[in-house]
């Protein structure tokens, strides 16, 4: 039945940018299209909801997420949807689950978890593998419930595997024959609803048994075969990850060479890293030469600098380097804290440095910070390293490490910065999120389950950059809300959502602005099988809709499952 609901009183941040500023306002809509922006009358709403002292905001669109195989068996698609996330994408960096052969499942598993370290074993005891080829794939997404949107891509690793088995597997040269049916299969996973093809070509990303991704080598005809499929197609862009020092001398030329020969877009992941930590300057300046060609270029950038949270229950932290670690590692939790806090296995800890271990060490002291609570400081003064808590209490490093990873009952937690903390701040995400040629993403929602936990970055968006930073400037309520919106929502063709506009998706959150904050984020196991997880919610949503129906009420489920798969690129 139609339903018109009506919010009123709200700041309303329509997603439009910096040209639209917040106002108090309502907003109605009804059969999941928004209807009326304005002061609004309620005598005829089925539904009234009260949102003085809070903002409301089209729902985040999070265009970079690994839910490829969580699909599969979880209808809530946490963490996005406990932060406000009503549309992701899925089926980046070139890893994903189809087409596949039968025989091929476990070798895609095993890519999967050695690139994004979800578990196997829940990949393995949860994945329905009722598919072959990419359109099945799509159909059996197409066929679940789920409480949001949900968008796919075609992945080159599962492709190539496809195509070429072992010899793709094993990153060989393709032959023209090879070239013409992997083209000839994107383009029908495009017309079947793909949002893009990915792929990956950093040495980075590989395999649990250590191979590289398919498609890593990969010569650029076999791209520009792969994008003539997506030219025929008529829609869809090409996203990878790059080896970030090799960017601009590796890469840049076939990239646009790419988008003059297809007319299709590329967007590739960028970062800061320790080996060109000002490398991001030439590529911006790049980025806005090819759009001054008029090719269009973008370059993906996460909200925050990506880092890995250690835990005894994590999948790396740096006690696993040390012999006497080793000996209880196969412990449970509980009787391994035991056994690390015994008054002889300790001082071995702190006292002994095997071989190589201090050399270790010394680089995860100046880069870790300790984590008290929900309140982390994803932006730390470098002094507040574990070096300078060691000085400041006059014990060692490893001691104030062993004793805070080993408080709260095991569960104490380090953050390691590396990518985009290169300065000891935040200035390079801070640079890049306000570029006109970046796109917010590598949250990897979904992904990195044992050590990095940045699902929440819709949520620090508005906490860190717009309410809270202490350590340099801020941002524009408006202009963050833009980026994870309509700019990210329009980047993959969705027209019909991102923005509270009359005709547009009525995709909302109403979120308590000013309160909005974090859980202190855990270790849980509830993948199938058992498999581990690092979660983190958020407190402060007090509604979010998918297509006009609610599914979160005051940070708790609903239990509506309006969320469909998008297929393709949509009109408004």
């Amino acid at each position: 039945m139609s339903r018109r609901i009506v919010i009123k009183n709200g700041l309303v941040v329509d997603g439009l940018g910096a040209a639209s500023p917040a106002r108090h306002t309502d907003v109605a809509f009804a059969n999941g299209t928004i209807t009326e922006v304005g002061k609004i009358t309620t005598s005829s709403a089925d539904q009234v909801i009260d949102a003085e002292g809070m903002i409301v905001t089209p729902g985040w669109v999070d265009i970079h997420t690994h839910y490829d195989a969580q699909v599969s068996w979880d209808p809530y698609m946490t963490p996005s949807s406990w932060h406000g996330v009503t549309t992701a994408v899925m089926g980046n960096c070139g890893v994903g689950f189809a087409p596949v052969h039968s025989t091929d499942h476990d070798l895609l598993i095993e890519l999967m978890e050695g690139v994004e370290d979800i578990p196997g074993s829940a990949m393995s005891e949860g994945i329905t593998w009722d598919w072959e080829s990419f359109p099945d794939y799509l159909d059996a997404i197409e066929r679940q419930q789920r409480v949001m949107d949900i968008g796919a891509q075609i992945a080159h690793g599962p492709l190539r595997a496809y195509v070429m088995r072992e010899r793709g597997v094993a990153n060989e040269p393709a032959t023209a024959e090879d070239i013409a049916q992997m083209s000839d299969l994107v383009e029908s996973a495009l017309r079947a609803g793909a949002l893009g093809f990915s792929t990956s070509r950093t040495p980075i990303h590989r395999s649990k048994n250590g191979e590289l991704v398919p498609g890593t080598t990969a010569d650029a005809d076999e791209l520009f075969a792969i994008g003539e499929g997506m030219a025929r197609a008529g829609h869809g862009l090409l996203q990878f990850a790059p080896e970030h020092v090799n960017l601009l001398t590796h890469e840049w030329g076939w990239m646009r060479e790419f988008v003059q020969r297809t007319g299709r877009p590329v967007f590739v992941n960028m970062n800061q890293s320790d080996a060109a930590p000002d490398l991001w300057h030439e590529v911006l300046q790049q980025l806005d030469a090819a759009h001054q060609d008029g090719l269009p270029i973008y370059a993906a950038v996460a909200g925050r600098a990506i880092g890995v949270m250690m835990c005894l229950q994590g999948s790396l932290h740096p006690l696993q380097f040390h012999p006497a670690y080793s000996e209880v590692a196969h412990l449970p939790l509980e009787d391994r804290v035991q056994a690390l806090m015994a008054p002889d296995r300790r001082s071995r800890i702190i006292d002994e440095e095997p071989t190589g271990f201090a050399e270790i060490m010394m680089g995860v002291y100046a880069k870790s910070f300790l984590v008290h609570g929900a309140n982390i400081d994803y932006e730390p003064d470098p002094r507040d390293n574990i070096y300078g808590v060691a000085t400041k209490l006059g014990v060692k490093p490893i001691q104030v490490l062993l004793d805070h990873m080993c408080s709260d009952h095991g569960n104490g937690m380090i953050y390691m910065p590396f990518f985009g903390y290169n300065y000891g701040d935040l200035s390079f995400v801070e640079a890049v999120q306000q570029h006109p040629h970046t796109r917010i993403g590598l949250g990897d929602a979904g992904a990195h389950c044992g050590a990095i936990c940045d699902g929440g970055i819709p949520t620090f968006m508005l906490t860190h950059w717009v309410r809270d930073r202490a350590r340099g400037s801020k941002m524009s309520l408006e202009h963050v809300v833009h980026r994870q919106t309509r700019e990210t929502a329009t980047t993959y063709g969705l027209m019909d959502r991102g923005a509270i506009v009359p005709g547009l998706r009525a995709d909302l959150n109403v979120i308590d602005f000013d309160n909005l904050s974090f859980t202190t984020p855990k270790m849980a196991f509830d993948f199938p099988a058992n498999g581990k997880r690092l979660i983190q919610k958020a407190n402060g949503y007090k509604a979010t809709f998918v297509n006009g129906v609610q599914t979160v009420a005051n940070d708790e489920f609903t239990e509506q499952f309006p969320g469909r798969l998008v297929r393709g690129p949509q009109s408004v």
